[in-house]
């Protein structure tokens, strides 16, 4: 029998090898598939090839966020503001200058410049991809919200038309991302990745609280036309991607039901979270599903005329 230290070292190899074992499963479940087991990334890092493509995919929200973002604000996207970032991918379809007051420009502003600055940390990290084709027109967001409040709207929604269809429009997109780094955030395997996902967090967080909360301010003013308050707007727009995403609710709007609240106290609703006012999470697949306008990852359209990009993205269209 050996002594007591070597049979120790033995129980931690033993525990070690276990360890490993699990992890390339785990990898082998998010995206580490055969030949692409490895060490990846951008010049200078060395991440996993998991760690690559749950970094990569929000490359998809992040340059849709840019686009909406900065064309509403400035009248013009991330061409005139670095082409390198593009990656040689096609101009977005229906970009226009928002009719904002000046405080809600400012306020677009800064995210757009925020999602810029998203682009350059994912792509310092990782190599990414070029910019999809995305469809931000008029158009295209009139067709969302005509789907989740299940009508047809005479004149057609606009979001460049005003502050608050802005406002409203921008309700759509951010909050999707948020939930999939919550989501993505277990997987990531090393710390490098983790951190860049926390600080990306952080900030799309922040930028949906403050449309929530400049919503709020105006949950009982009611959409010129359409006979319907915004409160009433975002709950729908809520249980729309609720549906879309196929996963029961984790999605909530601005006034929910009595006991839905936080602690089950308020109906107000400013901050979306779970029965522990925690952050709702999805999985790539549940936000393709809604992004596309589909509630399908196989089937694109929506933001996507021509489909999401990343090899987690291209892994559901073919």
């Amino acid at each position: 029998m050996g002594s007591p230290a070597s049979t120790a070292v033995a129980a931690v190899v033993v525990v070690l090898l276990c360890g490993a074992s699990a992890r390339a499963q785990d990898m082998d479940k998010e995206w580490a598939r055969p030949p692409y087991r490895g060490f990846f990334g951008a010049p200078g890092s060395m991440l996993p090839q998991s760690d690559v493509d749950l970094l990569e995919f929000p490359l998809n929200l992040e340059y849709l966020e840019t686009e909406f973002f900065c064309w509403s604000a400035l009248g013009y996207g991330l061409d005139a503001i670095d082409a390198n970032l593009t990656g040689g991918g096609p101009p977005s379809i229906g970009g226009q200058s928002a009719s904002l007051t000046p405080f809600v420009r400012d306020v677009a502003t800064q995210f757009c410049y925020q999602e810029v600055g998203h682009l350059r940390a994912i792509k310092q990290t990782v190599r990414g991809f070029p910019r999809p084709l995305l469809d931000i027109s008029a158009a295209n967001f009139g067709k969302i919200i005509e789907q989740a409040l299940n009508a047809t709207l005479d004149p057609p929604f606009n979001p460049y038309e005003n502050s608050v269809n802005f406002l409203i429009a921008s309700y759509i997109i951010p909050y999707v991302g948020l939930t999939g780094y919550v989501g993505a955030n277990p997987k990531l395997l090393t710390p490098q990745a983790r951190k860049l996902l926390a600080g990306l967090l952080g900030v799309e967080s922040a930028q949906d609280a403050v449309i929530r909360t400049l919503l709020y301010e105006r949950g009982m003013t009611r959409l010129a036309s359409y006979g319907v308050g915004v409160a009433e707007v975002t709950a729908h727009i809520s249980d729309l991607r609720n549906a879309l995403g196929r996963r029961g609710v984790k999605d909530e709007g601005l006034v929910v039901a009595p006991g839905q609240g936080p602690e089950g106290v308020t109906v107000g609703n400013v901050i979306a979270g779970d029965h522990l006012s925690l952050a709702y999470d999805r999985t790539p697949e549940e936000i393709l599903g809604i992004v596309y306008g589909t509630g399908n990852p196989t089937q694109h359209g929506g933001f996507f005329p021509q489909g999401a990009d990343g090899r987690i993205a291209r892994g559901f269209l073919v």
